[in-house]
């Protein structure tokens, strides 16, 4: 694979290297997972026991695992030959692009979602508007102060970029220097990591990891939570050789990530503590075990494994830039107040337009765009 095409995988690997199939389509599966709970969302109306798909949000979690296994296996053993700044030049080709995308589809749908469950949006003007996409391409985070939709996210044109901004703090983190821990150091930085999550949703309030998109003290709280355990065990995981061999990887993991994504919440109202012991369980114990599943996979081709390269491919785009239409399925949901078969044709429509704009974001713009910074800016002997 050479330095273009490695930038455009959807690991963006090491030329030479071959990468984990399964783990991308794992990725896909999760983002889809994402579109439904984003559709079944308002239906709940603010109550987590009625949300269907009920802890769709693990996903991220799931994303920072991921991410941490595929930046071990990509770029640890570089380092003797490859400085930050080229690290980092790689992640920005990777990432950025759909990011700019991202903030660009927010802003041109932005006032087609006004009303009353975006209370801000009705009052604000243009100029400030296009500032707020502006800043969103950088993905630097927004203070509350400069929200324009009511709901204080960090990015209130593209709600899920706030995953981002912690994935390149994990990136930061690892490229500076948690990279050189040894494997007992990260061991023991990840058990730690595990307890400031048991923490958040064991013994938290809310118990469950819902949170992060917020420029707040609380909100970073749970931010840096939900990154540093999934993200650097991804890291141990790699390192540790953790592989399962098992026929049918891609459906058995597909299968065990969207059952522990669907299930109900537990313990009601009462009872907080009880979801967070399930939360907790699917992070440090579920998680990684679907990760070891799919990168036991050895095989490079097969129907499952077309499928899994093709939902690899789509992931990023489908999670980074299918938000927007879903604040105007939100919207009309509470302006409407259609029953949940009413809602099912719209949520079909919503969801078919999201994949049809990742797909075309993907092979018109994202690839092409990858490919040409690759060629300008990337050492091609890394």
């Amino acid at each position: 694979m050479d330095t273009a095409s490695a930038a455009t995988s959807t690991t963006a690997i090491v030329p030479a290297k071959n990468h984990y199939v399964v783990l991308d389509g794992l990725r896909g599966v999760a983002s889809l997972m994402v579109v439904a709970f984003h559709l079944f969302e308002p239906f709940s109306q603010g109550d987590a026991t009625k949300q269907i798909i009920n802890h769709g949000y693990l996903a991220v979690d799931f994303f920072f695992m991921l991410s941490g296994f595929v930046i071990a296996y990509a770029y640890d053993e570089r380092w003797n030959r490859m400085t930050q700044w080229e690290f980092y030049k790689r992640r920005l080709i990777r990432l950025q692009p759909m990011v700019i995308m991202g903030s660009l589809i927010g802003a041109a749908l932005f006032y087609f979602q006004t009303g009353p469950a975006f209370p801000l949006i009705a009052g604000t003007p243009v100029w400030k508007m296009l500032l707020v996409m502006v800043v969103g391409c950088t993905l630097l985070p927004l203070p509350i102060s400069m929200d324009i939709r009511g709901w204080q996210e960090m990015h209130p044109l593209d709600g899920p970029a706030w995953s981002l901004f912690f994935e390149y703090i994990a990136n930061i983190l690892y490229a500076v220097g948690l990279r050189k821990l040894s494997k007992t150091a990260l061991s023991i930085f990840v058990f730690l990591a595990a307890l400031l999550l048991v923490q958040l949703v064991v013994f938290g309030d809310r118990g469950d990891v819902i949170g992060g998109w917020s420029l707040d003290a609380t909100q970073l709280h749970i931010g840096f939570a939900r990154l540093l355990f999934p993200f650097f065990a991804g890291i141990l995981l790699c390192r540790l050789g953790a592989r399962i061999q098992l026929k049918s990887a891609f459906g058995v993991a597909s299968l065990l990530l969207i059952v522990a994504l669907s299930l109900p919440r537990f313990g009601g109202t009462d009872h907080h503590w009880m979801n967070g012991v399930y939360e907790a369980l699917c992070v440090i114990v579920v998680f990684p075990l679907v990760v070891a599943v799919g990168a036991g996979e050895k095989r490079v081709d097969g129907l499952s494994i077309r499928v899994a390269r093709f939902f690899g491919d789509l992931s990023f785009p489908l999670y980074i830039t299918h938000y927007p239409l879903i604040y105007i399925y939100t919207g009309w949901v509470v302006r409407s107040n259609p029953t949940g078969a009413q809602g099912i044709v719209p949520a079909l429509l919503v969801a078919v337009a999201a994949i049809a704009i990742a797909y075309a974001s993907l092979k018109l713009y994202d690839e092409p765009v990858r490919r040409w910074l690759s060629k300008k800016f990337l050492q091609q002997t890394v």
